[in-house]
């Protein structure tokens, strides 16, 4: 059985963060927004049941690029070309920054939602997919953190409370799409 409830939606919500976040040398970055990234991992969470998807960017020509990309598939041509994109697009929401992702959801939930970071590597703070699988259920807010170039920047996974396991793949190479890595772990929490 799914955890989804209440009209089809979780109380998870997804975040996509793109600044700070390191590149391959560990440096502080922010990274660019692409189109595969706000469709596919928009596609994958409406199909489960997540509640938000935030896209977090704090450069206004990046910004800019989502607004048109939001534009075109919500009002545009690509409304009536493609309904499925317009739904699964409707849940995506552009935020400055975390703390203003933060914010918009403790105003929703009344409480601060648990802050889950996803990582390809084990960290001490690590939550089982079962025990967040479960708070979800129980309808706690949950938001689960996705860091694009080569992850989420130290200081953002400082202020987060627990981490996912990594997705292991039985091979040495870790190097997944952060699209894939959304949409397996979207699955392990809200797959029947």
């Amino acid at each position: 059985m799914s955890n989804m409830t209440y009209q089809g939606l979780s109380s998870l919500n997804i975040a996509l963060i793109h600044h700070p976040v390191v590149n391959k040398r560990g440096e502080i970055i922010g990274s660019a927004v692409t189109n595969l990234d706000i469709h596919d991992i928009a596609r994958a969470a409406k199909t489960y049941g997540v509640a938000q998807y935030f896209i977090t960017t704090p450069y206004t020509d990046q910004q800019q690029l989502v607004r048109e990309l939001l534009n075109h598939w919500q009002t545009g041509h690509g409304s009536t070309y493609n309904p499925a994109r317009k739904e699964a697009l409707s849940i995506v929401e552009l935020a400055d920054s975390l703390d203003e992702v933060i914010t918009t959801l403790t105003e929703k939930y009344d409480r601060r939602p648990l802050i889950v970071a996803t990582s390809a590597v084990l960290r001490d703070n690590t939550m089982s997919y079962e025990a967040i699988s479960q708070r979800i259920a129980q309808r706690d807010p949950v938001l689960l953190l996705f860091g694009t170039a080569h992850g989420l920047a130290p200081e953002i996974v400082q202020l987060t409370d627990v981490t996912l396991p990594p997705i292991k793949g039985g091979t040495p190479y870790n190097h997944l799409s952060v699209r894939s890595a959304a949409s397996i772990t979207i699955d392990r929490l809200l797959g029947s």
